[in-house]
């Protein structure tokens, strides 16, 4: 009896197709770093030397330039794990699941500060590092922009230094 096995090609890896798809992902994601601004792409952890070739690439004016410091970042991509740096970006997008919650339980906490001065003690536990009399100027502002019809300015801020605190505390917890 013959061994079926030895009639079928032996498994090498990837096919080429399937590496250059790879590889243009790859330059599609640096693409989508060159894209950002300094202080978003400062957010994102990366080695330095991919750091410098995507600020390059936002100084490159030239079309044949960019095209090629484009292809480098993709040639830089290949040596860095990517994931990190994707999960990154779709942070930065708001489109993680992570940063849905988190967008989703800021909501509901300012909606609990608006609705109740009460929750400003659970806020000041929470976050020690909070100006607490600033909030309440915030939510004071905001209530009052409510009942006039003014367009809501306060409401706003308030949302994003409620957004700041969670980022720092998350950064606290990360660090220890």
């Amino acid at each position: 009896m013959e061994d079926i096995d030895n009639d079928l090609p032996e498994y090498r890896g990837p096919s080429k197709s399937q590496l250059k798809r790879d590889m243009t992902a790859l330059q599609e994601l640096g693409e989508e770093l060159v894209a950002l601004s300094r202080e978003r792409l400062a957010k994102i952890d990366m080695p330095e030397r991919l750091r410098d070739a995507v600020l390059d690439a936002q100084r490159i004016t030239k079309h044949e330039a960019r095209r090629r410091q484009m292809q480098f970042i993709g040639k830089l991509m290949r040596d860095v794990d990517a994931a990190p740096i994707r999960e990154a970006l779709d942070e930065l997008k708001g489109l993680s699941a992570a940063a849905n919650a988190r967008q989703h339980h800021l909501e509901k906490l300012r909606t609990r500060l608006m609705e109740d001065e009460a929750a400003f003690g659970d806020l000041a536990r929470d976050f020690p590092a909070a100006d607490i009399q600033h909030l309440r100027q915030l939510r004071r502002n905001a209530l009052r922009e409510a009942q006039q019809g003014r367009p809501p300015r306060a409401y706003r801020e308030l949302f994003r230094e409620l957004r700041e605190l969670g980022g720092a505390s998350a950064a606290g917890e990360a660090e220890t």
